[in-house]
């Protein structure tokens, strides 16, 4: 291992960062280097530790000291490190993971799993299968694709395609054709003025009505959205949005994606975002938590229905996409594990708790720090604040203050996440009372300082 300086001389300047400007990274702007972590603290070169608010990237749920994974990764290491999951081959390891998976989202209808390699994999599978489902069945005009704007949903061109945040769009332009955007549920920043949350879901679900008529229903092959918003600002849709598209999928032949990336095992207070709504998505799209981020790994499930339109199909039903590491035995191995102890310490129960509490806490910090412009969660480990200059008129801080407070946040023991003028807070669902409160304080002393 190189010594701390060379590591310092050379950060950033021979590997570019998903989600920054590889200039100012390696000019003025220098990435954090974590050089250890434990339980839900990470530890940087300069030996400062904090409590890891963000969860790694929504995904370190069961936090950095999980060893049932770890030993499971090494067991399967030298069992067998590898081998190929395409069409005559498979694994001990994915085959009893798929039936994990079948009994874990066996409320959600999801029997069939197709692995990938993570989130953005997964929707490209989910999005790729939507439309050969409608070719199987007599419709291949159905093409197009709806979803949310704030929703987020990778950066593969398909997932970039139905993403509602332009920042990962229009560098890449033009994208895949036919995706069309609803509006966000985001009441704080309607364009329309409708602060309610009900009517705004109402809102949307007239506008998707009078969209599907406009392109026509045979013409669209599915919708796709997160059960909660995440990496746009978290935003928490009203309890009629998502069982609405459910009716207005159903009635007009359009099948219904849920991006679990984020939500699911556990991170919304509920093994899936889904249950929260009451709602019976036809795919769902899986990553982040499944292996506590110990490992790479993914998942595409279908429900019985769709799945069976595939299988009795002739030759058009082969499946002609995949991913090398699909079904890896090392990613399937951690992920049973992972599981399995996701399952034994109940964590969304922990989650819905300490989600709670965190929420609560940033209320009573708007109530004293006019920079809090807007709280959202309350469901599970969701949680974020938006920063303004003017509470009055919503003026957004500019992106350098959200940097600000991530900083100073950090200086006073937590790592939070800056996404322009939000402060997104996302930490292990393993977390304490006392952790959380930690999070709470050096959000206080950071909005504190501007």
């Amino acid at each position: 291992m190189k010594d701390n300086n060379f590591l310092k001389e050379n950060n950033a300047r021979h590997i570019w960062h998903p989600m920054g400007h590889p200039g100012k990274l390696r000019a003025s702007d220098a990435p954090t280097i974590i050089t250890g972590a434990d339980g839900v603290h990470v530890t940087d070169i300069d030996d400062h530790r904090v409590v890891d608010g963000v969860g790694g990237l929504w995904n370190v749920n069961l936090g950095y000291s999980c060893d049932p994974v770890k030993l499971a990764i090494a067991a399967q290491l030298d069992r067998l490190p590898y081998y190929s999951a395409f069409a005559g081959t498979s694994n001990d390891a994915a085959i009893e993971l798929s039936y994990t998976l079948s009994e874990w989202f066996a409320w959600e209808g999801m029997g069939r799993a197709f692995f990938t390699s993570g989130g953005s994999d997964s929707v490209e599978t989910a999005l790729r299968l939507a439309r050969q489902y409608h070719k199987l069945r007599g419709e291949p005009g159905r093409t197009k694709f709806l979803s949310l704007k704030k929703g987020y949903h990778g950066t593969h061109f398909g997932g970039a395609s139905v993403n509602g945040n332009n920042r990962f769009r229009t560098s890449y332009e033009p994208l895949l054709a036919g995706c069309r955007h609803l509006p966000a549920p985001y009441p704080y920043r309607d364009p329309n003025g409708i602060s309610d949350p009900e009517r705004l879901a109402q809102s949307i679900l007239a506008t998707a009505e009078d969209e599907i008529a406009f392109e026509g229903a045979g013409t669209i092959a599915a919708f796709i959205m997160e059960p909660i918003l995440g990496a746009g600002g978290v935003h928490v849709p009203h309890a009629t949005l998502m069982p609405g598209m459910r009716d207005i999928c159903d009635r007009n032949g359009i099948l219904m994606i849920a991006d679990e990336v984020i939500t699911g095992f556990g991170r919304s207070g509920d093994w899936s975002g889904s249950r929260h709504w009451n709602v019976r998505p036809d795919m769902m799209c899986l990553a982040k938590a499944i292996t506590n981020g110990y490992f790479p790994f993914g998942a595409t499930m279908l429900s019985d229905a769709v799945a069976e339109v595939f299988e009795r199909a002739g030759a058009e039903g082969f499946i002609g996409h995949g991913y090398t590491y699909s079904a890896h035995p090392v990613g399937a191995a951690a992920a049973s594990a992972c599981l399995a102890e996701t399952q034994r310490l109940n964590v969304k129960d922990n989650a819905a708790s300490r989600g709670v509490q965190i929420y609560e806490g940033l209320l009573k910090l708007q109530a004293k720090h006019d920079v809090i412009g807007d709280v959202r969660g309350g469901h599970g480990l969701m949680t974020a604040i938006e920063l303004v200059s003017d509470r009055k008129t919503k003026t957004p801080v500019t992106p350098d203050v959200g940097l600000k407070v991530q900083r100073l946040a950090y200086e006073n023991g937590a790592m939070l996440r800056a996404s322009g003028p939000n402060i997104i807070i996302s930490p292990p669902l393993i977390l304490s009372a006392a952790d959380a409160d930690a999070i709470i304080g050096a959000i206080e002393k950071a909005v504190s300082s501007i």
